[in-house]
């Protein structure tokens, strides 16, 4: 990876999880600089990640600090507050820095428009499963960013999944996809679990029983190289329990509501890029 240091300004789950592949990749811990909210939380990275690391609660510069050097920036705060940290950090920039985003909604332009003419943008829409290195990644490049920006944002993000680049056009759409799809999938277990409560199960056997299903199913997906309804068909015997139940489920227009449901999201993407 071509990068001489970055910087992670914002170390919740997600800036986190990016720090955590960058530590397995090989990437140095020296080379790394990391703003937190907390001075216990800061001296928790440095000791224990060897990265150097700033807190926000000791003073007001501890991004700028942060970003000094770096060839790489990734901001990894809050949507609402990731235009007033580029403008906190705007003059501490490196020439020709590349700044990369994970916030929902904020658009390439707003960002630029904040930042020296010299610095690209790429926005980067990975999801939860990023924690344990099977994120899914959407990178769309800014009208400044360069290839070597582009690549770059790809190789930082396939530390820690899959990685695919697209027109910022349809970054909001792939939220609605990928990036809230770990929350529709833990929805669809919840229900599961109450079903095998339901039909009298204990809460850990009925855990034992769906969690496996999901995690065995994936597998299954993903080692048989079968599309789903495929695979959905081999388990539907004709005019057996599974073909009843999968019967009644489309009784309920379970393809309506999910393109309902992403619809939605994706209205609720375009409100924030709004402001809203």
């Amino acid at each position: 990876m071509d990068i001489k240091r970055i910087a992670i300004l914002g170390t919740g789950s997600m800036g986190g999880a990016i720090l955590s592949g960058l530590l397995k990749s090989g990437f140095d811990p020296s080379q790394i600089s990391v703003s937190t909210k907390s001075t216990d939380s800061a001296e928790r990275l440095a000791e224990e990640l060897g990265v150097l690391s700033f807190a926000l609660e000791n003073g007001d510069d501890a991004n700028q600090m942060a970003v000094a050097g770096a060839d790489v920036v990734l901001i990894g705060v809050k949507p609402a507050y990731v235009l007033e940290v580029l403008a906190d950090v705007a003059d501490s920039l490196n020439d020709n820095a590349l700044v990369i985003s994970v916030a929902a909604g904020t658009t390439t332009a707003s960002m630029e428009a904040v930042l020296p003419e010299d610095v690209g943008v790429v926005r980067a829409m990975p999801n939860t499963p990023a924690i344990v290195g099977r994120a899914v990644t959407g990178v769309a490049a800014g009208e400044r960013a360069t290839d070597w920006a582009v690549d770059v944002t790809r190789e930082l993000f396939e530390t820690v999944g899959k990685v695919l680049v697209l027109d910022e056009s349809k970054i909001d759409a792939l939220s609605t996809i990928s990036g809230s799809g770990p929350a529709y999938v833990f929805y669809l277990i919840e229900q599961m679990t109450k079903a095998a409560k339901h039909q009298g199960f204990s809460d850990e056997d009925a855990a034992l029983l769906v969690n496996e299903t999901f995690l065995g199913a994936a597998e299954l997906l993903v080692d048989s190289g079968k599309a789903p309804d495929v695979l959905r068909k081999q388990v539907t015997s004709p005019n057996g329990t599974t073909e009843r139940a999968i019967a009644r489920m489309e009784q309920t227009d379970l393809a309506g509501m999910f393109a309902e449901a992403t619809d939605a999201a994706l209205a609720r993407a375009r409100e924030i890029a709004a402001g809203k």
